[in-house]
Order: C-alpha cells, then sequence, then structure tokens
C-alpha cells in the first residue's frame, strides 16, 4: 500500500481511457486526480498540493513540456513524469531538459505506473528500511568479530567497511543507529594503535616482507605503472583527506573518470612535511635528509614541503629515468582559478602533473581555530558535505 496521503495528478486529455490504470492504483492506497488538460491542471495545483505529476505530452491547447515550466512555479519540488507516445531522441532531451523526474513511453500498464510511482515516492524511505535491516544483521557480527585478530588487509576492510555505513546511515538518517556504530570506534581505535605499534617497526624495517604500501610506496607502486601506458599523467594529492571524505568525492569523480581504489598506510608521524615528503621522494625521512640534506632542515613545518616537486623528480629519474614534472600547489581561489586555465594544457602534455591541494588541511586545522569554521562543519557528516561542496 502507499503512504497515506500519496496523492497523484494525471494530465492526459484520454483520461477515460486511464480509467482501469486509476482504479488499480486506488486499490494500491494512491489518491489519483485526474485532470484532461494544462488548464484544469494547473488550476488544480493551485487549489491542492500533490506529491506527484503524470503528465502527457502531447495535448490539446498547450503541450506538457510547455505545462512543466508553469507547474514548476507552483510546485518547485513535486517530481514531474512525462507520459508520451513519442519515442524520438528529440522529446526524450527536452524532457530531460526540463528536469523531468522520469518518462514514459505510452502504452504504458498500470504496475508500470505502480512501479514508477513506488520508486519515486518512497524509493527513500525503502532505501532506508533496508539499510536499517542490513546493519543490524552486521551489527552483530561485527561485535561478535572485534577482538579477532587482523593483518593490515583486514585492518583495512574493517575501517571501510565502517565509513560506508557510517555514510549509509547518515543518509538514511538513522541516528540511532549512527549512535551504535560510532560505539565501536573508541575500541577499534585503541586495538589499532595497539597493532600498529606492534606491526609498524617491522614493515620499516623489513621493506620485503609482507607489509601494507606507505607513504614511500604510492609513486612506485601506484603512479608508475599509470605512467607506463600513458605518456601524459595527472598526479592529483589532497592533503589530510580522510577515507569518509573521499567517499563523499568519489560519486562527483567517478561522472568523469573510471576508479580503481587501492589503499596505502601513511607513514609515522603523519604530519605533512614528513609524510607528503615521503610520498614525494619514496624516502623515509632520515633518508631524505642524509641523501638530501640542503632540502631537509630544521625551520617551519612549511617551509620542509618546498622540495617536493624535486623530490619527485629525483624519484622518477630513480625508477624510470628523466620524466617532465610540472607541480601546482593549490591554496587559494587564485591557485584555483589559474589551474582551470591551465588544466587541458597539463593533461595533454607528456610526463606527470602534480597537483596539490591544500583546502582539506587547512579546513581541519580551522576548526580548531575558528569558531564559524567550527560551526559550518561541527560533525563528521557536516565535514563530509563541506567537502564536498569544495
Amino acid at each position: 500500500m502507499a503512504p497515506l496521503g500519496k496523492s497523484v495528478l494525471w494530465v492526459d486529455d484520454e483520461a477515460e481511457l486511464l480509467e482501469s490504470h486509476r482504479l488499480f492504483l486506488t486499490d494500491k492506497g494512491y489518491r489519483v486526480q485526474m485532470a484532461r488538460n494544462a488548464a484544469d491542471a494547473l488550476a488544480l495545483l493551485r487549489q491542492h498540493a500533490f506529491d506527484i505529476l503524470l503528465l502527457d505530452e502531447q495535448m490539446p491547447g498547450m503541450r506538457g513540456i510547455a505545462m512543466v515550466r508553469e507547474a514548476r512555479d507552483l510546485a518547485p519540488s513535486m517530481p514531474i513524469v512525462m507520459v508520451t507516445k513519442s519515442e524520438e531522441d528529440s522529446t526524450l532531451r527536452e524532457a530531460i531538459g526540463q528536469d523531468v523526474a522520469d518518462y514514459l513511453v505510452k502504452p504504458v500498464t498500470p504496475r508500470q505506473v505502480q512501479a514508477l510511482l513506488t520508486r519515486l515516492l518512497e524509493g527513500a524511505r525503502i532505501r532506508s528500511a533496508a539499510v536499517s535491516r542490513r546493519f543490524v544483521e552486521r551489527f552483530r557480527e561485527l561485535e561478535a568479530t572485534r577482538l579477532r585478530d587482523l593483518d593490515w588487509r583486514g585492518w583495512t576492510d574493517r575501517y571501510a567497511e565502517l565509513v560506508q555505513w557510517e555514510a549509509e546511515l547518515t543518509a538514511a538518517g538513522e541516528t540511532g543507529l549512527l549512535t551504535s556504530l560510532r560505539a565501536l570506534f573508541p575500541a577499534m581505535h585503541r586495538d589499532f594503535a595497539a597493532y600498529i605499534g606492534d606491526g609498524y617497526p617491522r614493515w620499516i624495517h623489513a621493506l620485503d616482507g609482507d607489509r601494507p604500501p606507505l607513504s614511500v610506496d604510492v609513486v612506485g607502486e601506484f603512479l608508475l605503472p599509470v605512467l607506463a601506458e600513458h605518456p601524459a599523467v595527472v598526479f592529483v594529492v589532497v592533503d589530510c583527506l580522510r577515507l569518509d571524505q573521499w567517499k563523499a568525492l568519489e560519486p562527483v569523480v567517478a561522472q568523469a573518470f573510471e576508479i580503481d581504489t587501492a589503499h596505502y598506510f601513511a607513514l609515522l608521524p603523519t604530519a605533512t612535511p614528513y609524510a607528503r615528503n615521503a610520498l614525494f621522494s619514496g624516502l623515509f625521512p632520515a633518508e631524505i635528509a642524509e641523501r638530501f640534506p640542503d632540502w631537509w632542515g630544521e625551520g617551519e613545518d612549511e617551509s620542509l614541503n618546498q622540495h617536493e616537486r624535486d623530490l619527485l623528480v629525483e624519484q622518477l629519474r630513480t625508477l624510470r629515468g628523466e620524466t617532465p614534472v610540472r607541480y601546482h600547489k593549490i591554496t587559494s581561489a587564485f591557485d584555483s582559478d589559474e589551474l582551470e586555465r591551465h588544466l587541458s594544457t597539463a593533461i595533454a602534455t607528456e610526463g606527470v602533473s602534480a597537483f596539490v591541494f591544500n583546502f582539506v588541511d587547512m579546513l581541519t586545522h580551522g576548526r580548531s581555530e575558528s569558531a564559524i569554521l567550527y560551526e559550518v562543519a561541527r560533525d563528521e557528516a557536516a565535514f563530509r558535505e563541506l567537502t564536498e561542496q569544495w
């Protein structure tokens, strides 16, 4: 049954032929109001609120496409579905251009319409309920297996799963289940800290053993294979980006690129001068200081990252020979504008174009220093949303 109050306005100049559809939907719990033309439909929209509008594309007087614009003025958030006899691409593109929620081609069956209404009007509720059921089942397993010994792959999978659950429960508005999920984190943080304390010394002293990729491995393990297949590669580094923030950005990136996800562990300490220099050089901090003493010295944190381009050039020279490198650090709106103007050239130019974004790092530290920033990104969900908007 449809939720109480779900109302449908269906506009078609052959409304009498749709009586069986109306009766079927009424039996399923929907309140269906029929209208034969755009003028009558607009009059009804001025008098009543409807949950969805089904609109015939070809009607006497005013075409459905023209009515969409007027209906939007009266009910901006109401989903509109275009129903038409035409299968031409131009009609479909015109409907999509008016931001209709969906598109049906006549003849339509009552069950087709019911399925569409269920998806558009009840889809979010159904998905939320499904997420809740799946999490309740999985939560028991997570609690039961918390004390199980995990290797680095197990910890990576565990954290990725928790991040995914947090995103799904946040989207579903399940605050109670989110509280249960977050109750797992303190104990898991302690367990992971103990695991790192025991395993990290072995990782850095036995580099050929079974260990996770570290900051020093990123270029050799992930960038180099891409560079071997493509003459021009863009290497993007977003400083201080957490996995949950990346998950918020991933759908945006996926609109333009295929994504192949791999994880690595930052070296310790994770502070920018150490972890980022290790990434660009392929060396641990002590090795950088030994091999390039002029590029590593005492001073402010920012001064210790002045030679990232040079370190990347040296690492690529060691790994594959001379490689053209372009390096851009983006810390302001001006830098972003400059990047946008030169991006097409960078993508087409042979070699590596490295772009380092500091926004997330600045935001992370700024939250503790600025009351305004703290209010904008008070909790993790708001922080992810702000990162996505950026």
